[in-house]
């Protein structure tokens, strides 16, 4: 009877190892194919997900689908949800050691810090689209101060913020942007001169992207408006470029990209020899990678008590990024008249979140082996009392151990923009999409352009390659 409840109980262990990608399954392969309204219901379905430990993953998911159904203030309101659990989980020290227990996938998903601030970026556009700038400018408002606090925890160390994603180009572009339609000119230079800044110091370097050439063309064109002449000259000389005074007879159309889809979190592991340390530690070494761990976890007696004095074997597991590349590569946005302009690559989301996970890792390490050898701190103290529970226990721990998978799925690989002057009134715009192993799409589009006044489109490819293994995580 005994050894068939533990069968049982080794199958549900099993199945619990499945990653959230595979767990999620039907929403994930509904929206991929672009069936939002079946993605919808299978999101509206969940009744236990809103309250669930991936809450904030269902109303980032929510916010998303009913965004690219044009449901803009439903969007806002989800986003808005997530945004306030993204706060409060956060500032949980329960949700932090419960994740110390078993593994990280038992506590509350509190999202990583470029999720959090894309939220924003979706609530910022929401907003644009119903007309709204000044709600769109407090959002880039958040955005900004989010960053400048996640930035602070990357301030120490000998490097500083060296080689760090700890300020983001893409968010003082879109200021810009918002400002400039608001003819706010004053800070729309200020904030596409913070961009350009950011672009050439930090993500030229991180991730080969330099500033957009149309960036470049507002920044000059907003010095020109105040003028602001020696900085016209000075930016002319340092991106090497010339003012060119476009015609601006019309309205603008800016239209935003969002190119297929993120990454999606999986696994890996190493193996650690488990060794105790003088003064009562457990210290964790790989001599392949030169790696040691010391945790004070109790007193010599205490060790020798549950037997920790012996070298072992442990298997340690981590989280990794696996991208998904998009099929399209390059886009043209073309007017009625056949002036086409190039939608230019303005935030790599892919290389952000792999940076991220990359800055945090020392720390993912540390958290990782603790939660490690608390388990074995448990196994070892029941070993004394009853050997076959404790073996039990020991099983257990290897099958729990595991990394958290979660990830915020349905945000695009990258976002792309550009500015294209159109004459008043109805206008069909055109949208082509092409890639070196993807056949050419032609997307239109109408808006209606106002004189003197800036018209905000956007639109998501979800044509990705499937990352590779993303169903397990073992």
């Amino acid at each position: 009877m005994k050894y068939k409840l533990f069968v049982v109980f080794l199958a549900l262990l099993l199945s619990a190892c499945a990653s959230y990608y595979r767990m999620n399954e039907r929403f994930n392969r509904s929206f991929e194919e672009g069936n939002l309204e079946r993605a919808e219901k299978v999101l509206a379905s969940n009744k236990k997900a809103p309250e669930g430990r991936a809450q904030l993953l269902y109303y980032l998911n929510r916010g998303v689908v009913s965004s690219m159904q044009g449901n803009f203030e439903d969007s806002n309101n989800f986003l808005e949800k997530a945004y306030e659990l993204g706060e409060d989980l956060r500032n949980s020290y329960w949700n932090t050691a419960t994740s110390l227990l078993v593994n990280p996938m038992v506590a509350y998903y509190t999202g990583e810090d470029h999720e959090l601030l894309l939220l924003h970026y979706y609530k910022a556009l929401n907003y644009l689209q119903l007309g709204d700038t000044q709600a769109a400018l407090v959002e880039c408002r958040r955005m900004n101060i989010k960053l400048t606090e996640y930035s602070s925890q990357y301030n120490k160390g000998l490097l500083g913020n060296k080689g760090r994603y700890h300020r983001d180009a893409f968010i003082h572009t879109l200021m810009g942007i918002i400002y400039e339609a608001d003819r706010d000119y004053n800070n729309a230079f200020i904030a596409y001169r913070n961009a350009v800044d950011i672009y050439r110091e930090d993500y030229l370097p991180m991730f080969g992207l330099d500033a957009p050439e149309q960036l470049q063309q507002d920044l000059l064109r907003s010095a020109h408006r105040m003028d602001f002449t020696s900085e016209l000259q000075r930016y002319e000389k340092l991106l090497d470029t010339k003012f060119d005074a476009q015609n601006t007879d019309g309205g603008e159309l800016i239209f935003f990209w969002n190119n297929g889809l993120g990454p999606v979190k999986s696994e890996w592991s190493l193996n650690f020899a488990l060794i105790r340390g003088a003064g009562g530690a457990v210290v964790f070494e790989n001599d392949e990678l030169g790696w040691s761990f010391p945790f004070a976890m109790s007193s010599d007696e205490e060790y020798e008590e549950e037997g920790l004095d012996d070298i072992e074997l442990v298997r340690v597991a981590f989280p990794k990024y696996v991208e998904r590349r998009p099929y399209f590569t390059q886009a043209q946005l073309q007017s009625p008249s056949g002036i086409s302009q190039t939608l230019e690559l303005a935030e790599d989301i892919n290389g952000i979140a792999f940076r991220s996970l990359q800055q945090r890792m020392f720390k993912e390490f540390g958290t990782s082996l603790l939660r490690v050898a608390l388990k074995k701190a448990a196994e070892y103290g029941v070993r004394e009392e009853n050997e076959d529970l404790g073996a039990i226990i020991g099983i257990v721990n290897a099958l729990t151990e595991r990394a958290d998978t979660r990830n915020w799925q349905t945000i695009p690989h990258s976002i792309s923009y550009t500015r294209l002057t159109l004459p008043e009134g109805e206008q069909n715009v055109q949208l082509h999409l092409s890639g070196q192993n993807a056949d050419n799409q032609k997307h239109t589009f109408t808006y209606t352009i106002r004189k003197s006044q800036t018209t905000f489109g956007t639109f998501h490819s979800l044509d990705s390659t499937p990352a590779a293994f993303p169903y397990l995580s073992y």
